[in-house]
């Protein structure tokens, strides 16, 4: 796809076109790759006014996003993205170039084809075509894009969102577009995300040789005792829209080489993925209890919970909800699920501002070799998007 193909034609460019390009642009993060200029000057072409605030922390890359809005009025209808993808590991080990944007047997392979360079395609393609075929929403459209959620997501989406609110800037609905589909386009809506805590526990020991274990505190003994009791009863059995909070160990280790020394500690690393139930700091607290009462007298430990920017939240099932799920039951013959499953998103951030519900393309292959995405599902959610924006401005 060359630049002239997306300069501004009398056709607006389809989702495939796009997507292609946007492919191109190796954006990893933090790069910005090329891809939000692409962005810029398509929405600039077609009448938004554009603007690229570019954010700073000590301790991370500087990080450019992007902050389209075409009207002033509300309601306004905001979709929100990332064009930062994640390195495509050993180029030599995929099929096609994995920023070529090469289409082969009715797919689009490349990084980001489904983790959201695909989905940012399609809504872009529908805005133009709805401008097109309607004019000028009565309200606005607004495009939220960030090169930060790949990484460590601190200069991206909730700076930008700042940065937004600041400028008195509102927003009254949000799509992202994640890859929400497990199988197939029209599986599934999110509506919500469950949050995330992680605690390191270290048990305290006296190191000494195993011969001698009566001049020794072994750690590992304590340590078991410990996990065995956070994994004993359930945290919860689940709310109305949320699965049972789940914890994970995910490391348990003693760093010892030694056959024949009584290590000096024990450590392990869990991750809570928890639901409405718990804020981070009930949840916290509720753990803390938990290994306290386990220890007793008989063990000596210490508790590191990790700051949390990932709390629990619901959007509430209402009339956009149906009206987004509405849109996609009459393109693809699917009433999608509505579920709070998954990893975290930047929809974490965006809650605050106003409500948000998360769709996209089939996520089956992101983050993978061969990433790829069906063409005739960037059409599919095309047309879904498409009748989405007429219904939200027909209202």
């Amino acid at each position: 796809m060359s630049d002239t193909a997306l300069s501004g034609p009398a056709t607006p460019p389809d989702a495939l076109a796009l997507a292609q390009a946007l492919i191109r642009c190796p954006s990893v993060t933090p790069e910005e790759g090329g891809a939000l200029d692409l962005l810029a000057r398509v929405l600039g072409d077609a009448g938004f006014a554009v603007e690229r605030p570019v954010f700073s922390e000590a301790g991370t890359p500087d990080i450019q996003n992007l902050y389209a809005r075409l009207g002033t009025a509300a309601p306004c209808l905001v979709f929100a993205g990332h064009t930062d993808v994640v390195p495509p590991g050993d180029a030599g080990s995929w099929r096609h170039d994995p920023f070529g944007g090469e289409v082969a047997d009715g797919m689009l392979y490349g990084r980001g084809a489904a983790d959201m360079k695909g989905g940012i395609a399609c809504w872009l393609a529908a805005t133009l075509a709805h401008l097109r075929a309607h004019g000028r929403p009565a309200g606005s459209i607004a495009f939220l894009i960030t090169g930060d959620e790949e990484g460590p997501a601190v200069n991206g989406t909730v700076k930008l969102l700042d940065w937004a609110r600041a400028r008195g800037e509102r927003f009254d609905h949000c799509v992202l577009g994640e890859p929400t589909n497990p199988a197939a386009l029209g599986d599934m809506i999110k509506i919500g995300r469950r949050g995330s805590l992680t605690g390191r526990i270290t048990v305290h020991g006296r190191q000494g040789h195993v011969a001698y274990p009566h001049r020794a505190e072994n750690p590992i003994p304590g340590m078991l005792r410990l996990a065995a009791a956070l994994l004993a009863e359930p945290l919860d059995t689940g709310t109305a829209h949320f699965d049972a909070s789940n914890l994970e160990f995910t490391t348990l280790d003693v760093g010892n080489p030694s056959t024949n020394v009584i290590p000096a500690e024990a450590r392990a690393t869990f991750n809570i993925r928890f639901n409405d139930t718990w804020t981070a700091e009930t949840l916290g607290a509720e753990i803390r209890a938990r290994l306290e009462r386990a220890a007793g007298n008989a063990v000596r430990f210490s508790l590191d919970l990790l700051p949390s920017n990932s709390p629990a939240f619901l959007t509430q099932p209402d009339a956009f909800v149906d009206l987004v799920s509405d849109a996609i039951l009459a393109e693809t013959g699917r009433r999608p699920a509505l579920s709070t499953t998954g990893g975290t998103s930047d929809a974490r951030f965006i809650k605050d501002a106003c409500p948000v519900i998360e769709f996209g393309l089939v996520g089956e292959t992101m983050h993978q070799v061969d990433e790829c995405v069906a063409v005739a599902d960037l059409e599919r959610l095309t047309a879904i998007y498409r009748r989405v924006l007429a219904a939200y401005f027909a209202r």
